[in-house]
């Protein structure tokens, strides 16, 4: 048995409890808040008309799982948030990757995006509405706009990022375009690609929610101004919950990609 072999088995249990105690304070960092939440509403420390206890919280959200009014609307969000995800993500991997390996097409683009990336996206909501109409276009396309731009920008940003050597074994071995793009560009800037999908899916969770209290009949984001229009607080606790679980479950979930498509980065 060599040197090299016996170092990396001494190492893995260190990775693999190092990991564990990663996955568990992930898990228990959310479930601190809630404890010290409901003993500050057990305690009255907090009024709980505002900021009713997570266990009140808790039996509502039972009650709209058994009636299923909670299933509905948050498969009608991750709906609306899966389509826009992709209309967005995948253009913008294809211009960022591009801005990236191509100098004249980063000086076109690069103004573009440097231009309207700081316009807040949910002022182009009154747009949207006035373009797609009430139906499922606008809300799609929301999301799209909160993907497309922390995607592009963080796609050309690894591309950019990456050792000129690669670049120029593939130039010296006459990769074709495609194979720089699939074996160099992509491989290479997978790590901060997923960071801007990341982010990208957070800002459009925000965008979905506030697309639906503006102009939809469904959704959590509906749900969550229904709730408030009728001072039904559990409710809109409820709705605001659902919405943090998925953006943690999704986090979560892309963290274990991360660790299946990019096994480098892990080590």
């Amino acid at each position: 048995m060599s040197v090299q072999t016996i170092a990396n088995a001494a190492r893995a249990p260190t990775r693999m409890s190092a990991r564990a105690r990663d996955r568990l304070l992930n898990v228990a960092s959310p479930l601190a808040l809630l404890l010290v939440w409901e003993l500050c509403a057990r305690l009255h420390l907090i009024d709980t008309r505002f900021f009713p206890a997570p266990s009140s919280v808790m039996a509502t959200l039972i009650d709209m799982l058994r009636s299923g009014e909670l299933v509905t609307h948050t498969a009608i969000s991750l709906q609306r948030l899966a389509y826009g995800t992709v209309l967005g993500a995948l253009p913008a991997l294809i211009l960022g990757i591009a801005m990236g390996l191509n100098r004249p097409i980063r000086a076109l683009f690069d103004p573009l995006i440097a231009a309207t990336y700081p316009v807040p996206k949910s002022a182009i909501l009154p747009l949207a509405l006035l373009i797609f109409g009430l139906g499922e276009a606008s809300k799609i396309f929301m999301v799209a706009v909160g993907v497309f731009f922390p995607m592009v920008i963080n796609t050309t940003t690894g591309v950019l990022e990456i050792s000129k050597i690669y670049l120029d074994v593939g130039r010296n071995y006459k990769a074709s375009r495609w194979n720089t793009f699939w074996t160099i560009a992509l491989p290479g800037a997978l790590p901060v690609i997923m960071t801007g999908l990341k982010l990208g899916i957070g800002i459009g969770l925000v965008l979905i929610a506030v697309a639906e209290m503006v102009g939809a009949k469904s959704g959590l984001g509906y749900l969550i101004w229904t709730a408030w229009s009728t001072f039904a607080v559990e409710e809109m606790y409820v709705g605001l919950f659902a919405i943090a679980i998925i953006g943690f479950m999704i986090t979560l979930g892309l963290n274990e990609l991360e660790r299946v498509i990019i096994p480098w980065k892990a080590e």
